[in-house]
């Protein structure tokens, strides 16, 4: 009995050892999935310094009512319709800073029609920032601190490494009630018709993510960004466990842009429209599975056409890497730089051939030349620019070639309360074909009884007619 209680004595003492010696043991990032049941608070306190929460707000000027300058008016009509109002508009997002002088990379969407843009820093601090860049087509804008030195940073990673499993970490500011973390794994790589932004190739990830988590980084587990969080799915609001990240191979060609001082940014250009494969057209090019891009049309004289592809033609990969569908393409090219050349997988009579893309911008030809309307026109405040390769580019233009394209449009405007919007295509108007902005500006010099006009909108086309 004696020899049993020493060795129960002796038992106890050796697990009391063992329990202190695992609360001395230092934590250490998880490198398996044993390892996971530890903690992942060394990668957070080397990511998190870097991300940042950002206030954006609007404000606009109301009519200056003269006689609110009478305090009796101001007593029995109130304080309504003079002068500015202070915000009217109010946005709350995250952001991660990418660069020691402070550029901080978030959604465009956090900061899009706002003027007045504040980062709070994880160390309370806030401070100014200038809007550098905006990218609508992915969804990215980058702004500059205006104040300090030296800011945390997080080191941009590799999506084009991630796999389907990887643990990833999202860090930001969901609905505002500060700075959380939350965990989960890849769930799935380029994800496409997801309908966010033009380049839909997005990063799927079940890491809680929540309004306010939009421009915060997915982390991975050696504290890199490998992605900037811009959506979720949800019916609620709330999370469900499918988030959608941008990823980092996509920012770096947007951070460059902005370093290197444009305000917007310059992709490669193809030169040909490309359409999804069915499987009754898969079936009829004879291909195994429906994957992959279809050359639809060339345009004459294009980075497509000079490389030797033709209609009929299937692009597979850019690279070595595949691209299962238009968007698939259209990513691997985007997150090229200009200059040089990729080479295209693509299929032709059932064989595969490769040929070499020249990686240039599309041409501004015909030149924008920019006319705002003026006059007692419908289009009366819109600013128009000719439509070229560039312009299609830029503004996402579909199924038209030519016309005038609108870039801009004045708030309480005639053409604003037409409801015109950026990029729509103006073709005609009273049947008069327009080809140009001076034919534009020409053509709505004067008054007219009704004014017929002839526009493309998403890919379609619609008349209408509105009194003069």
């Amino acid at each position: 009995m004696r020899r049993f209680w020493r060795q129960l004595i002796a038992a106890a003492f050796i697990c009391g050892l063992g329990e202190a010696a695992l609360a001395q043991q230092p934590r250490v990032v998880p490198q398996s999935h044993a390892d996971a049941v530890l903690s992942f608070s060394p990668i957070v306190k080397k990511a998190s310094p870097a991300v940042v929460n950002v206030f954006a707000t609007r404000i606009e000027q109301r009519p200056v009512n003269p006689f609110l300058d009478d305090p009796i008016f101001r007593r029995f009509f109130g304080e309504g319709g003079g002068g500015p109002r202070g915000p009217t508009a109010q946005s709350l997002g995250s952001g991660v800073i990418v660069d020691a002088g402070g550029l901080v990379v978030t959604n465009n969407h956090v900061i899009e029609g706002m003027t007045d843009v504040k980062v709070s820093l994880a160390d309370k601090r806030e401070i100014p920032a200038k809007i550098l860049l905006r990218d609508p087509r992915t969804d990215l804008a980058v702004l500059k601190l205006t104040e300090g030195s030296a800011f945390p940073t997080m080191e941009l990673g590799d999506s084009d490494a991630l796999e389907v499993g990887d643990l990833t970490l999202a860090i930001g500011n969901p609905f505002g009630v500060g700075q959380t973390v939350t965990q989960g794994i890849v769930s799935a790589l380029a994800r496409t018709q997801v309908g966010i932004s033009d380049y839909g190739f997005f990063i799927q990830t079940d890491a809680s993510i929540n309004p306010g988590n939009s421009g915060g980084p997915l982390v991975d587990m050696n504290g890199r960004v490998v992605g900037i969080n811009s959506a979720i799915f949800s019916k609620s609001g709330g999370s469900v466990g499918i988030g959608f990240a941008i990823p980092v191979n996509m920012v770096k060609i947007v951070v460059a842009a902005a370093k290197g001082g444009g305000h917007q940014v310059k992709r490669p250009w193809l030169g040909a429209t490309l359409q999804n494969l069915s499987k009754e057209i898969s079936d009829g090019l004879g291909l195994e599975r429906p994957a992959g891009a279809l050359i639809a049309d060339l345009i004459a004289k294009g980075p497509a056409a000079e490389a030797g592809l033709k209609r009929g033609d299937v692009i597979v990969s850019v690279d070595g890497q595949s691209a299962d569908d238009p968007e698939a393409v259209g990513y691997r090219l985007a997150t090229k730089p200009l200059g040089g050349q990729a080479t295209l997988g693509v299929l032709r009579g059932g064989k595969t051939v490769f040929l070499p893309l020249r990686l240039a911008p599309a041409p501004e030809t015909p030149a924008r030349d920019p006319v705002k309307v003026k006059g007692a026109s419908p289009f009366a405040g819109a600013t128009v620019v000719n439509l070229s390769p560039a312009v299609v580019e830029e503004l996402s233009v579909q199924g038209v070639a030519i016309g005038v394209v609108v870039t801009e449009i004045d708030e309480d405007s005639t053409a604003a309360r037409l409801n015109l919007q950026k990029g729509d295509v103006i073709l005609a108007i009273n049947d008069e074909k327009i080809g140009t902005t001076r034919e534009l500006e020409q053509a709505t010099g004067g008054r007219r009884y009704y004014w017929k006009i002839t526009l493309a909108r998403g890919g379609q086309v619609f008349t209408t007619v509105v009194g003069g």
